[in-house]
């Protein structure tokens, strides 16, 4: 097993992968920008290393900086979380030369299906349903709008190294097709370093279904089920939850045959997400595959009982699959706090956050990368936490996590938690009817109305004045050496 792990990633998956790390045994080691010299994984780490400027390109993304920490805290292993580095096959292959194991799969597995275009022609030869799409990336304007053409508006923009929603733009008409383009190009290139993209048909009211994939090194595969992911905005996933309502159990089992020949065909050997769209009248086509622990793992976590993270872990350590018999349990949903403005187009809000109380209790949980006193960056992606719930059905699931987003409080900053409560409280979520276009057609008239945010946010502005601690700065944050008070360790 491995004796110490860099995670070379932030926020609330960096703090989820140390935790896994503590209950393992393992030491850890986190990396930071000038923007995160505070973030909470910095604190809760065993050792941190400053690794440049706030700009991804120049910290999170910086190769050769991390595999320099790398090598100065001489670990064993690195875990990529998601997004930044997490399926780039070069900085895989460079942790492969200098001896460190990528907490991920094999660098062949992620060139062939961590890019977009490459995935689909493999499952194409696997004869995998595919949504009709270009077959080659592209920069060329020329080529992407003949092949629009072909296929017929609307069409959607996506980014060939990409996920998350990053670089995915809605083509209706010709006209808009050229800024569509370069504007994809340009998020593209900030989010992933690569700024090719490719051209698919867009598919009417479907839903997103992916299917949790788990291969080791030893040629064992499974999956742990599905997980629905329909409720976007702007291709950003906002709410997800198992099992889906749209799902039969036939339905099910194909699609999760599918998954996992789909992680056999290019000998997957880590935890990964094979993603489809599942049209009204039940079939399905490939999205694509990611090749990384997702965002929204915990709900598979809360159904199954098993912690992907650490499965992640033991694979990459050479350990073998072990999950016969795993079956769901109950009903999880998971809401995606962000620090965005609802009631004003949801703008990015960055600040420091005044006070935080978050929720608890049987069957919630928060995965967070937050706290009270801490400061959110214009720098990264606004996310602040994952909170989940889980119920023995979906009703008991969604007034629980009702409940708990009640008890969830944020002040100093705005964030999604009041456009959450309405979604859930929505006639179209409670009967199930969670296409992807949920929120363009249920949420675009709503009205946020809180009456006791002001009084709130002025009781929290009070406490943020109040007189501190003699010799604390205003903007510092308290750490145990300053709170404990005069001590000694006493000898024997």
């Amino acid at each position: 097993m491995f004796h110490k792990i860099l995670i070379a990633n932030r926020g609330e998956i960096a703090v989820r992968v140390i935790n896994a790390c503590r209950e393992m045994g393992i030491k850890t080691v986190a990396v930071y920008s000038d923007a995160d010299r505070a973030s909470l994984h910095v604190l809760k780490a065993d050792e941190a290393y400053h690794i440049g400027p706030p700009s991804p390109l120049e910290s999170y993304l910086n190769q050769n900086k991390i595999i320099e920490v790398c090598k100065r805290a001489c670990v064993d292993a690195v875990h990529p979380g998601y997004g930044f580095l997490s399926e780039n096959t070069r900085f895989a292959g460079l942790l492969k030369q200098n001896n460190i194991t990528f907490i991920g799969p094999n660098p062949t597995a992620i060139e062939l299906m961590g890019d977009k275009i490459g995935s689909r022609k493999i499952m194409e030869k696997a004869l995998v349903p595919l949504v009709p799409g270009m077959t080659s990336k592209s920069e060329s304007l020329t080529e992407i709008a003949a092949f629009a053409e072909k296929i017929g508006f609307p069409v959607l923009i996506k980014a060939s190294a990409g996920g998350g929603g990053k670089g995915m733009k809605i083509v209706e008409k010709a006209e808009n097709l050229k800024d569509a383009v370069e504007s994809a190009q340009r998020e593209a290139l900030k989010a992933f370093g690569d700024d090719t993209v490719y051209v698919e048909k867009l598919l009417l009211e479907p839903r997103h279904i992916e299917f949790q994939i788990l291969g080791d090194k030893h040629g064992n595969y499974h999956h742990l089920f599905e997980r629905e992911c329909s409720i976007q905005r702007r291709y950003q996933k906002v709410i997800e939850e198992t099992p889906s309502t749209a799902l039969t159990p036939e339905l099910r089992n194909k699609m999760g045959e599918v998954a996992v020949q789909a992680a056999r065909s290019v000998a997957y050997d880590s935890v990964g997400t094979v993603e489809f769209l599942l049209d009204k009248d039940g079939s399905f086509y490939f999205l694509e595959m990611n090749t990384r622990i997702q965002v929204e793992h915990p709900i598979t976590e809360m159904v199954t009982g098993v912690d992907l993270v650490k499965t992640q872990i033991l694979i990459a350590a050479g350990e073998k699959l072990n999950l016969d018999g795993v079956t769901q349990k109950g009903h999880a949903i998971e809401c995606r706090v962000y620090a965005e403005d609802p009631a004003n187009n949801f703008l990015p809000s960055s600040g420091k956050i005044l006070f935080m109380k978050e929720p608890a209790g049987l069957g919630v949980r928060n995965d967070c990368g937050v706290y009270s006193g801490a400061t959110v960056t214009v720098h990264y992606d606004p996310i602040l936490s994952k909170l989940v719930v889980w119920g023995e059905d979906r009703e008991a699931a969604r007034k629980k996590m009702l409940t708990a987003l009640d008890d969830y409080v944020v002040l100093g900053i705005k964030t999604s938690i009041p456009f959450l409560r309405d979604c859930l409280k929505h006639d179209a979520f409670i009967k199930g009817r969670t296409y992807t276009d949920f929120i363009p057609k249920n949420m675009g008239a709503r009205v946020v109305q809180n009456k006791h945010h002001d009084k709130a946010l002025c009781a929290a502005v009070i406490h943020a004045h109040a007189p501190k601690q003699a010799g604390v700065k205003q903007d510092q944050v308290l750490t145990p050496w300053q709170t404990i008070g005069n001590w000694e360790i006493a000898g024997r």
